[in-house]
């Protein structure tokens, strides 16, 4: 299995406390079996950890108008909304909420220019909350496939989400299926498409990253 390169620090960190912390059980809990069900937990929990930030190998589903899932999880929204932060015109909003036991890896949903990138602090409401996309820890990215055709992904922290990292870099140009980043924990991903688009995905969804096609340009 691979291993995003953003997991190795935290599951070497996890590794070593979890040792302490078995010596600690060796020390202060005389009962055998009461030793075991504790050492179950930490195997569990370091396992938990390495499957979190697992590395899916997969095909990428190109397709030049498809606009593809950034991210594995469910899709919590699908309206029409105002997005006030770069385009400030009516657009489609499209929610995917990545549970804790889902990929966190974030890919590109279709080739073309990024256009915008900015980082905002804030709070970390529950990822699925109506309010998360504007109040939370985010990071926005703009990319445009051609004039008309551009898209304003948001990378949204949950209440378990403490950090969110991003490669992207403004004027570099990307590649459908091409990862740009990865959010730690339960968090979102937020897609905000032309009014134009065909919904391809209804509410409660399960997508996958680079294989669901999410909506497409017309």
């Amino acid at each position: 299995m691979r291993i995003h390169k953003e997991g190795y620090k935290i599951i070497l960190v996890t590794f070593f406390i979890l040792i302490i912390l078995s010596m600690l059980v060796v020390w202060f809990v005389p009962n055998h079996f009461i030793r075991y069900i504790f050492y179950f937990g930490f195997l569990l929990h370091l396992l938990w950890t390495m499957r979190f930030f697992r590395y899916p190998k997969r095909n990428v589903n190109q397709g030049d108008n498809y606009i593809l899932s950034s991210a594995d999880g469910k899709v919590v929204a699908i309206e029409e909304t105002y997005e006030d932060e770069y385009f400030k015109e009516k657009r489609i909003l499209i929610s995917v909420f990545m549970s804790p036991f889902d990929v966190h890896i974030n890919w590109y949903p279709f080739s073309g220019l990024i256009k915008y990138v900015k980082y905002h602090s804030g709070k970390y409401l529950v990822a699925y909350h109506p309010k998360s996309s504007e109040l939370n820890e985010r990071n926005s990215i703009v990319i445009e496939k051609e004039p008309g055709k551009d898209v304003l992904l948001r990378q949204v922290a949950g209440i378990m989400a403490r950090k969110i990292v991003c490669y992207a870099k403004e004027s570099e140009v990307i590649k459908q299926g091409d990862e740009f980043g990865i959010i730690r924990f339960g968090s979102r991903v937020d897609f905000f498409l032309p009014l134009n688009v065909d919904v391809k995905v209804k509410l409660d969804d399960k997508v996958r990253a680079q294989k669901t096609i999410i909506a497409q340009f017309k």
